[in-house]
């Protein structure tokens, strides 16, 4: 948010750069699997939430200062896309990866509700509302 008003575009950025980062740690993975086979390959392709904050971090995208739950909330909204997987590991540590998508999302996730990151705050009269939704709106037209 940036005076109350949502900022769309910029979550825009994040999930693309979080995405393209989860992209290009699958395919360096692709030599290693022609060498070790494909269970190693795959394991090397996951990350953690951590692992993508730093990318993003170090790319300097972000005028503010984002925290790894920040992240992991666009982790979240590219796994309800159907863009990336989520698998927990031995600690309890939720790991990423990249991942085609085989068929076409349910109608709920193709709606721009079911995957918004802000729809917990979402109400008729509060600042963020259906009325002045620009996915909404955007979805719509």
């Amino acid at each position: 948010y940036c005076d109350q008003d949502f900022e769309a575009e910029f979550v825009d950025v994040l999930n693309q750069q979080c995405y393209r980062y989860l992209q290009q740690r699958k395919e360096k993975t692709i030599p290693v699997a022609a060498k070790s086979g494909p269970l190693v390959a795959q394991t090397m392709a996951y990350a953690t939430s951590k692992d993508v904050w730093k990318f993003i971090t170090e790319l300097g995208i972000s005028k503010v200062q984002l925290s790894e739950d920040d992240i992991r909330t666009i982790l979240d909204t590219l796994l309800y896309d159907g863009k990336v997987e989520r698998i927990l590991n031995v600690t309890g540590e939720y790991l990423y990866q990249a991942m085609e998508s085989y068929l076409p999302p349910p109608g709920i996730v193709r709606m721009p509700c079911g995957i918004c990151p802000v729809m917990r705050n979402c109400s008729e009269i509060g600042a963020v509302n259906p009325t002045k939704c620009t996915y909404l709106s955007e979805w719509l037209s």
